[in-house]
């Protein structure tokens, strides 16, 4: 059936909503694909659901090629299962919990580990029954703090997420494979470059774990890749530690005034001039930075740790995140922010500006033997041997010299400084190059966790219980199809690809003739018949001008022109993609569309 904008639940806008901040939200909202209820949360148009129902057909193709079974799954849970393994608490402010009448707490879902894994349980219990892969197309919530950028990062979202379950783990890796290879046919399909890079678990647990990012330069997430292929997230990039040194040669550390120095860059030229170097100049790479965080558990108990890191480098404090929990035995990714003013008045051995890991040397200040008792990390690159400038802890002075090992002592090692352009690959495949990107699609190797909290078991071929191994696998449906828009558009409007258009061809009627009028109809009516999808602009009351603005702005990959060359047997066909206009004769009207079609 044709669809006619002149019944079409359709109005455009000529201006960009106030709040949005990325050409996908502007150009969705104007176009009339979706339209804003509250921060974070949209209402799909008929057009918008036209595309969306194109994205889930091709993710749900290739998922079935796969193997996968769907299922689909309630968004409003109960809280036992999720408080089961501990992730009623683990997600935090992040979940949307409410009660019911009888008082009983819910959920709405942020994910289904739970569900899935209990829906195994009830229904298999033989080896003989697995593997298996289920997987579902549904909406998530999350309780966002910033909703921004329209559907990348809502509060309210479409997903598509599957499970398998094995009995081995070789079993596992088979079934992750599986949804790798399926995951790349799927963003191929979508028109999506996607890299695949290393990436941490966070709170899904597990060990394996890849994300698929989209390069662009609105995406949130910052990932590495080098020459020789390494591809990982900021957060899962090791660091190539160097090799201990030999200090027994190294002379006493010294402690020095170092009036007006609170700062790495007035430190270096302050010693620089008072205490210069015969072999070569100080640098921020001499110097410690000593940075106190606060660290806030899924429990919501708060915390102080510092952290060492060399003084030409900056805190990352998702790369923090992503490794401090375990270190301090956290169930669950914290959250990590700088200390406050107020956090550094309760510790007055901590001076502000000349924070350092001792005092006089032998009386430490920080780490598990230190007289504050605050938790004291380095990054991986303060190795044993190496040699530094430091705060003292005394206001105006800092140590010259101090060795790592002999001087100070940490309670551990943590990836807690930002990665940087040309800092080596931790596979030896050469510099790292910096990018952003949008993530999407995650999978994990989930391993045994959820089974375990939750019992999932199976009889083996000798009749003993074993526990189920399982992934997770996901991709964002809603975030995907704005990440074709954000890829798809000119200074006019959205120029879809073909496989994800909410229709094939536009055919505008340029005029308010009858004959003219009729004629895009009967031309709409043809070309459907010629299994072509169409949207036809039959409005009688608009001007040609309006029309073809409204057709650029919708991004239909071919516009078809009704005009004056119609009483000769004549439309015009547009490329929407490159601009390129044809005059053809109503009998090639098909063909011609097809032949761009394959193009776009």
């Amino acid at each position: 059936m044709v669809l006619k904008m002149s019944s079409l639940f359709l109005r455009t806008l000529r201006e960009d909503p106030v709040d949005a901040e990325v050409m996908s939200h502007k150009l969705l909202v104007r176009a009339g694909y979706i339209r804003r209820a509250a921060p974070g949360i949209y209402s799909w148009l008929p057009l918008g659901l036209a595309v969306l129902g194109k994205v889930e057909r091709i993710v749900r193709e290739e998922m079935n090629a796969m193997g996968g079974q769907e299922v689909h799954f309630p968004a409003l849970l109960p809280r036992e299962p999720y408080e089961a393994t501990g992730r009623w608490e683990e997600y935090g402010e992040n979940l949307f919990r409410l009660k019911d009448r009888k008082d009983a707490d819910y959920l709405l879902a942020p994910t289904h580990e739970e569900m899935f894994t209990l829906l195994v349980k009830d229904l298999y219990s033989s080896y003989k029954d697995l593997p298996v892969t289920l997987y579902q197309i549904q909406t998530k919530y999350r309780d966002e703090a910033r909703p921004r950028a329209g559907l990348l990062r809502g509060r309210e979202f479409i997903m598509k997420d599957s499970y398998s379950f094995d009995t081995t783990d070789e079993g596992l890796d088979a079934s992750y494979a599986k949804h790798r290879e399926a995951y790349l046919k799927i963003f191929e399909r979508l028109g999506l470059e996607v890299i695949p890079v290393f990436a941490t678990a966070g709170a899904m647990g597990g060990s394996k774990s890849e994300e698929f990012l989209h390069p662009s330069e609105v995406g949130e997430d910052t990932f590495v890749r080098s020459a020789g292929g390494y591809a990982a997230n900021v957060e899962a990039v090791t660091t190539v530690v160097p090799e201990k040194k030999d200090f027994s040669s190294a002379p006493p550390a010294q402690v020095v005034d170092t009036p007006d120095s609170p700062t790495i860059s007035t430190l270096v030229d302050f010693v620089n001039d008072e205490y210069p170097q015969a072999a070569r100049e100080w640098t921020a790479a001499d110097t410690l930075k000593n940075v106190v965080l606060a660290v806030t558990g899924p429990d919501g108990e708060r915390q102080l740790v510092v952290v060492g890191i060399p003084g030409d480098r900056e805190a990352d404090l998702k790369r923090i995140e992503a490794g401090i929990g375990a270190v301090l035995g956290l169930a669950g990714e914290p959250d990590v922010e700088p200390a406050t003013d107020a956090d550094l008045a309760k510790h007055p051995l901590l001076v502000k500006g000349y924070i350092g890991p001792g005092e006089s040397l032998d009386a430490p200040v920080l780490g598990s033997k230190g007289s504050t008792g605050i938790p004291y990390f380095l990054d991986p690159r303060v190795v044993e041997g190496t040699t530094w400038v430091t705060g003292a802890n005394a206001k105006q002075r800092h140590v010259l010299g101090l060795v790592a090992g002999r001087d100070f002592q940490a309670d551990g090692f943590v990836e807690c400084a930002q990665v940087l352009a040309g800092d080596e690959a931790p596979d030896g495949s050469g510099p790292l190059e910096i990018a952003r990107g949008m993530e999407m699609g995650h999978i994990f190797q989930l391993g045994r966790k959820y089974a375990e909290s939750l019992g999932l078991k199976v009889l083996d071929e000798n009749g003993k219980l074993v526990t189920v191994t399982m992934g997770s696998y996901g991709i964002g449906v809603t975030r995907a199809l704005a990440a074709i828009a954000e890829q798809s558009h000119d200074e006019h409007g959205l120029v879809w690809p073909a496989q994800v258009a909410p229709a094939e061809v536009h055919v505008v009627a340029a005029g308010k003739q009858a004959e003219i009028l009729e004629g895009a109809d009967a031309l709409a009516a043809d070309l459907e018949g010629a299994g072509l999808e169409v949207l036809l602009d039959d409005r009688p009351k608009v001007s040609p001008g309006v029309k073809f603005g409204d057709a650029e702005l919708i991004g239909v990959p071919v516009i078809v022109v009704v005009g004056r060359a119609f009483k000769d047997g004549r439309v015009e066909v547009k490329d929407r993609r490159s601009g390129e206009r044809t005059e053809v004769e109503l009998a090639q009207v098909a063909d011609a569309v097809r032949d761009l079609l394959r193009k776009a």
